[in-house]
């Protein structure tokens, strides 16, 4: 208990001097690991992109850490030495679940399990046992329940793992290929592991499992790990003192592209799914819901997800017809359907009843009146989203940044703001990579800071806009 206490008091201690530990620098580096690819984004001192690079994955390179490495590779051999000579830290983003089980050496003994296996479920009742009730790592997709299913494929003999054998998240991983020491997380990525991101340790009934010598040791995102390796300084020319920084997930680096940095701003990602994502004083935890809360310095992001989105609009309009259907509505004539715009049965964010059926009767005539009634309904599940964080604890919103495939629909923004009741404008930036080099260049402290969002920026019940200064 003694070792826990001290462990938990460092952390803090870690995390309060995080701030005098990230310097502003000349350039840094943010790197996106994705599913279907990687990409890293260079930033200047002004937090201006002065180089980017892309690799695309095969469906074989997926879940492949050496060809992650090898991406690593392309990706850094793409940025022009003038500017590789003057990098100063670096920081990596991976998809939140996807982990590997590795040696003592940092090398996989395992193929990773990706952010999307659901193979914990046949260790559901171990799960039960070991977690309290009704945590966020009960999903089959948590770290913790893939570390469970590889202790149930009998890797090791006895209850006690190999000596030096630990779990590393996909950004834990290959950030160690930098920085050449044991794979060290951060607490976005720990968090489905299990890490108590409020008391910043692991909580005693992970502590004190067989499974303690497997978690890695957690640092708040953007915190020092340690500069590259000598070796990998002298590859590729970068300066010795260029430091490697504890890394995030990649929708959180999504969220620190757009700068958002007062309570109560949020951002929705209009994807193929509605994804809210809302800067509070406080966490919301709801795991029937799916919200839960990711720290941010003394704030939290909370977050929730609806199966409504572009998948609904996708499968009756094509991306042509969306943007001339779209040109056609009259946002201040709102119609009389209340769509509920669902592909199939099953709700998990605002309502949570997985067989509520979709709403999309009565049909138009018209195409541009059905578009938008299929808008409308989509914008009144967001406001009920917003509303549903709000009544749980979270900071009402007071603003919202849109990133997605529909930030850039100025009828939809419209009618979303009529419904919000709020300011809806789109993010200047959305690339994961470019709020990893952030991330790098300041640690959370630089999201303190106003990051205005550049764009058009429309009024709640007004089709007036107003442009936001660069």
């Amino acid at each position: 208990m003694k070792e826990e206490e001290e462990a938990q008091e460092q952390s803090k201690k870690n995390s309060r001097n995080s701030e005098n530990s990230v310097k502003m620098v000349k350039t840094s580096l943010g790197i996106d690991f994705g599913t279907s690819g990687s990409r890293a984004i260079v930033l200047n001192a002004q937090g201006t992109i002065v180089a980017e690079s892309r690799v695309k994955f095969t469906a074989a390179e997926t879940n492949d850490p050496q060809a992650w490495k090898a991406a690593l590779d392309t990706l850094l051999n793409e940025i022009p030495v003038s500017l590789r000579s003057t990098l100063e830290r670096i920081a990596i983003n991976g998809t939140s679940g996807t982990v590997l089980l590795c040696d003592d050496c940092g090398e996989p003994v395992t193929q990773p399990l990706l952010y999307n296996d659901d193979r914990g479920q046949s260790v559901q009742a171990q799960l039960q046992q070991l977690a309290p009730p009704h945590h966020l790592v009960h999903s089959s997709t948590s770290s913790l329940a893939k570390l469970l299913w590889w202790r149930s494929q009998h890797l090791w003999t006895g209850e006690t793992p190999p000596v030096g054998w630990h779990l590393l998240h996909q950004a834990d991983w290959l950030a160690a290929q930098w920085h050449g020491q044991r794979g060290v997380s951060d607490y976005h990525n720990a968090l489905k592991l299990g890490y108590d991101v409020e008391r910043l340790a692991y909580p005693p009934w992970l502590t004190q499992s067989s499974l303690a010598s497997l978690l890695p040791p957690v640092l708040e995102p953007g915190q020092t790990i340690a500069p590259v390796s000598s070796d990998l300084a002298q590859r590729w020319n970068l300066p010795a003192h260029c430091e490697v920084g504890a890394g995030t997930t990649d929708s959180i680096a999504a969220f620190l592209a757009s700068g958002l940095h007062q309570s109560g701003y949020a951002v929705t990602s209009l994807g193929s799914t509605l994804v809210l994502k809302l800067l509070s004083d406080r966490p919301v935890n709801d795991l029937a819901l799916g919200i839960y809360s990711h720290r941010l310095g003394d704030r939290w992001l909370v977050g929730g997800a609806s199966n409504t989105g572009g998948a609904v609009l996708s499968h009756f309009f094509s991306a042509s017809e969306l943007q001339t259907l779209s040109a056609a509505i009259d946002p201040s004539r709102p119609t009389a359907l209340n769509y509920y715009p669902l592909l199939k049965p099953g709700e998990r964010f605002p309502l949570n009843d997985p067989h509520l059926p979709p709403c999309l009767e009565p049909r138009p005539s018209s195409p541009v009146a059905f578009l938008q009634g299929l808008l409308e309904g989509m914008a009144r599940i967001e406001a009920q989203g917003y509303q549903c964080l709000s009544d749980r604890g979270a900071n009402p919103v007071s603003q919202v940044y849109t990133a997605g495939g529909g930030a850039e629909n100025a009828p939809w923004t419209q009618i979303r703001s009529h419904y919000l009741g709020v300011p809806v404008q789109a993010s200047a930036q959305g690339e994961a990579a470019y709020g990893t080099a952030l991330l790098a260049q300041t640690g959370l402290a630089g999201f303190k800071e106003t990051h205005f969002a550049t764009g058009d920026r429309y009024w709640p019940s007004s089709s007036s806009k107003t442009s936001v200064p660069p």
